[in-house]
């Protein structure tokens, strides 16, 4: 028999030294290997395709603002040019709350945060967004 998939509600992401961070979307699991067309000499009318480099998008997390500083201060020490690399897992969790599937992202950093946006006639929650860049994605 099947299994039911999970739903994306459910997730949690973990970050080496910040246990205070939750957030509400995460978006940004991809893994690509650009191929390398190479022509061989002995069969000049075919490009035969090659594995390259594999190259994984940033992921984007948004989370509504809250007076914890302990993100941004991880921002700033990438502009301040001391960088401060930290392993990452997003983990997907079935309704029972078990854990069922996680991404481990290596040697992550903070490339981009973006403050909210503020509108005097809405009561929508402030949210904050960070885009964090990552080496290497294993599913554990």
């Amino acid at each position: 028999m099947p299994t039911d998939p999970y739903r994306g509600f459910n997730f949690k992401v973990e970050i080496d030294g910040i246990s205070e961070a939750g957030f509400q979307e995460c978006s940004g699991l991809d893994a690509n290997t650009d191929p390398v067309e190479y022509r061989e000499g002995t069969d000049p009318n075919h490009v035969r395709q090659l594995t390259g480099l594999n190259k994984y998008s940033p992921i984007t997390l948004k989370r509504g603002i809250t007076d914890s500083a302990t993100l941004w201060q991880w921002r700033q020490k990438v502009i301040d040019g001391k960088t401060e690399r930290k392993n990452l897992s997003i983990v997907l969790y079935n309704e029972a709350q078990e854990e069922k599937l996680r991404w481990n992202l290596r040697r992550a950093w903070p490339s981009k945060w973006t403050g909210p946006s503020f509108n005097a006639t809405s009561n929508e929650v402030a949210i904050e967004t960070l885009e964090i860049v990552h080496e290497e994605m294993l599913k554990g």
